[in-house]
């Protein structure tokens, strides 16, 4: 495992980069290199106060259309582009688009009031993409039809192509692209933001603790339900990991990233991990560019996504979008 604590100078890092993506693509699986046509189709459409919301399906590989709402502001200029990824909730993307669920998590809606274009996919096991005969996040079909591969990098594959989505609306600044996720949403964001430069800021909440320190390390590589990482057993038997969260932020440098953690999260239930992950990473961003550009916030709020959240994160887009 790289330690990041020792990478001393700009020059070290374009090597040391390279091996961390190698290890941590090893793990993912095969990310298709070959990208498919988009052949994005609008099937729905409806006004509303300050913007319009469509109903998109775009093609991620030759055969799987994936489904979006894309909220549009009701503007001329060019605007910042959001990727909202939800968190694992049955619905889906429908929860980020405010049409059920939370209302604290309507993050594509609130993002398009605020006067950004913003996108919010169905991943893989969830709202349309459900397998037939299984429930949500059960990916037993998808191991069935992809034994080499990883949900996390399948749903990284996918968020690229949302990304695509994104940059082909005529008013969107493709420089200008962010991504916001709760939990599941907040690992996808984070996974994103580390494999695509076109991501220029991420806001992860609630999303991880530390491999080396976690309680439950079977969460990431059960043997059913949402499996993450198959290609993690053999590391987790012997606490001997590849890589950790830090080295995943770290890819994101110098993209600015807030992490957002929970003093009381019933998933992970330790905010010192993502701190420490922070303090880890941020030897590559002190490197990179500004070292403010990596920060943590932790609450003690019971909220999924409480407002001084939103308070913060809305700054954040505001500052560095």
């Amino acid at each position: 495992m790289v330690n990041l604590a020792k990478v001393s100078s700009l020059a070290q890092w374009p090597g040391i980069r390279g091996e961390m993506e190698s290890t941590v693509l090893s793990v993912l699986g095969p990310v298709p290199k070959e990208r498919v046509e988009l052949q994005t189709k609008t099937v729905d459409e409806m006004q509303f106060a300050g913007y319009v919301r469509r109903r998109v399906n775009y093609f991620v590989d030759e055969w799987d259309r994936v489904s979006a709402w894309l909220f549009v502001p009701d503007r001329k200029d060019e605007m910042p582009g959001i990727l909202c990824c939800h968190r694992a909730v049955t619905q889906g993307k429908d929860e980020p688009a405010g049409l059920e669920g939370d209302t604290a998590m309507f993050m594509a809606q609130r993002y398009a009031e605020l006067g950004y274009v913003t996108i919010a996919p169905d991943c893989i096991t969830a709202g349309d993409r459900i397998s037939p005969g299984l429930a949500a996040y059960d990916t037993k079909s998808f191991y069935k039809d992809n034994p080499k591969a990883s949900a996390m990098g399948r749903m990284l594959s996918d968020h690229i192509y949302a990304l695509d989505v994104l940059c082909e609306v005529k008013r969107v600044d493709s420089a200008r692209l962010g991504v916001i996720g709760h939990g599941l949403g907040a690992q996808n964001a984070i996974f994103l933001a580390a494999f695509d430069e076109r991501v220029q800021t991420c806001v992860a909440s609630c999303g991880f603790t530390r491999f080396a320190t976690d309680k439950d390390p079977e969460r990431w590589m059960r043997d059913a339900g949402f499996v993450y990482f198959p290609l993690l057993r053999e590391a987790f038997k012997t606490k001997k990991y590849p890589f950790d969260w830090e080295h995943i932020l770290a890819l994101c440098a110098p993209s600015p990233t807030l992490v957002v953690a929970a003093a009381n999260d019933p998933e992970y239930g330790n905010s010192k991990a993502c701190e420490k992950a922070v303090e880890l990473a941020a030897n590559i961003y002190r490197l990179l560019g500004p070292a403010d550009a990596l920060a943590v916030l932790v609450h003690d709020d019971s909220r999924p996504i409480p407002p001084e959240v939103y308070e913060a994160a809305d700054e954040w887009f505001e500052r560095w979008l």
